[in-house]
Parts: C-alpha cells; structure tokens; sequence
C-alpha cells in the first residue's frame, strides 16, 4: 500500500480546525490510532502580490505571521479526500502543502 507524508503550514488561530478536518478525512492513521499528527510553530513570510486577496496582510507587504507546520500520513486512497479538506478549511488563498511518498516501516 502506497503512503504520504501531508505538510501544510497554518495560522496558529486554525491549526485545531485544520487538524480536525484533516483527521476527520482520514489522515494520520497509524494502526490502530487515527488523527496521529506532529505540529512544529514557527513563523511563516510571504508578499501577497497582485490580484491575491490576503486573508492576512496587504498587497506588496511583506507579512510575517505566527504558523504552524502540521505533518501527517495517509493512504493513497485517503489523499485527494483530506487535500480537499485542507483548501475547504484552511484561511488562505494559496494553502502551502507539501505532499512526499514515503516508505512503509512494518
């Protein structure tokens, strides 16, 4: 069986949300555990540019924001179900995900 590894960075007011809807669609399940995820925070920069609608910051400033990088795995089968939730839930425009094979460990 084929596996992921889910990266996405979020504004630290959403990554509940984000977690929740991205569980909720079958990431991070490990055995016989569900919703296994591993959260770093950090601080996230980006320059909305023309034409964006910024849900955070202006046009041609750079914006510096309090994130966090969420990680999780999925099945093949489980993917494209919590990239959708991921775009439906998260605040931004442009969600930054990140989405890398991996090896299964058994």
């Amino acid at each position: 069986m084929k596996k992921f590894k889910i990266v996405v960075y979020v504004p630290e007011s959403h990554a509940d949300k984000l977690r929740e809807a991205m569980g909720n669609a079958g990431a991070g399940v490990i055995g016989n555990y569900t919703h296994c995820m591993f959260t770093i925070k950090g601080t996230g920069q980006f320059m909305p540019g023309e034409g964006s609608n910024p849900t955070v910051g202006e046009v041609g400033k750079l914006e510096k924001t309090a994130e966090e990088r969420i990680e999780t795995v999925c099945s093949e089968e489980k993917l494209k179900g919590i990239l959708k939730a991921i775009k439906e839930v998260h605040p931004y425009e442009e969600p930054a995900t990140d989405v890398y094979p991996i090896e299964v460990v058994e």
